[in-house]
């Protein structure tokens, strides 16, 4: 089935779900966040991954969320939709409902398996790509899902269908592992992640875009819009003034909490609560976060 995209490139935030503080989906902020994301420049959003807390909602919540960022967007940019499921019936249920509901594309992890074997993930992929109408988004992070996605395997997949040329890539080193996908397979489109650490360097290396969740989706939108450009020297300038709140940002364990507070701090949401259990975050923590968003309202960026 023909569901390549030849289009999809750029900077595609992550979306959070915002909560109110009984951990009920907040619409009005869920709108209010979706609208920041559409004044950003994005060049397209991804719902229900990681960050927008997948995991922790109902079959129904994902449906009232997805229908609401539909709603709002009323087709400005692409959604992409993350729709991975344990099994790959499960999995085609989800996309597809994903799909009807209007979802762009849909961002896939590897299935947990108690062995994982090249060719049971090679299976799973290429039954999504034959029987899903849409492009599909390969997340390769082996570190939250414990399966190791080689550059053979992904290559033979990439060349078996075109539908599975679309890599979220945050397996690290990321950007050597880009160089050479795309030494191999130039068609292959490689999205990085990692929170945006490794943005600059991943388009050098030859990346279309990234997928991530920074609270301040602006800032990569320029990074990626100079270097494009051929402004390599601003670039670099801008994402090396950033790099710190980057970083902050992207600590391990508390990145979704940290987000969820960046927008709250920002008016953007209405409560940073972050659905149970969820590492913690503390008061000295909070307040290097302050000072980071004290620093960006100065350079313009709310």
């Amino acid at each position: 089935m023909d569901n390549s995209s030849k289009n999809m490139s750029g900077v595609y935030n992550i979306m959070p779900t915002p909560f109110n503080e009984d951990e009920t989906i907040d619409i009005q902020s869920l709108k209010s966040v979706t609208e920041f994301m559409l004044s950003s420049g994005l060049h397209g959003i991804t719902v229900l991954g990681v960050l927008g807390e997948a995991h922790k909602l109902t079959d129904a919540e994902r449906d009232i969320v997805l229908s609401a960022v539909i709603d709002v967007v009323s087709g400005e940019i692409p959604v992409c939709v993350g729709t991975s499921h344990p099994s790959t019936y499960g999995c085609i249920a989800t996309s597809q409902r994903a799909i009807d509901l209007g979802a762009s594309s849909v961002m896939i992890t590897p299935p947990k398996l108690m062995r994982p074997s090249d060719a049971a993930v090679r299976d799973h992929y290429m039954t999504l790509a034959d029987t899903l109408d849409a492009p599909i988004v390969i997340q390769d992070h082996p570190s939250s899902t414990g399966v190791y996605m080689s550059t053979e395997l992904l290559l033979e997949m990439a060349d078996s269908e075109s539908a599975l040329r679309n890599i979220k890539l945050e397996d690290e080193p990321s950007p050597k592992k880009a160089s050479d996908l795309l030494s191999q397979n130039p068609a292959m489109k490689i999205f990085g992640g990692l929170g945006g650490i490794m943005f600059l360097e991943e388009l050098r290396h030859g990346a279309v875009g990234t997928m991530t969740g920074f609270a301040f989706p602006n800032v990569l939108v320029r990074i990626y819009d100079k270097f494009n450009d051929g402004d390599l020297k601003g670039a670099e300038e801008l994402f090396n003034r950033y790099c710190p709140l980057i970083s902050f940002e992207n600590q391990k364990y508390i990145n979704l909490p940290l987000r969820k507070q960046a927008y709250y701090r920002r008016g953007i949401i209405g409560s940073p609560t972050a659905r149970k259990p969820h590492a913690p975050i503390d008061q000295m923590t909070l307040d290097e976060l302050d000072k980071l968003l004290s620093w960006a309202d100065t350079q313009g960026d709310k």
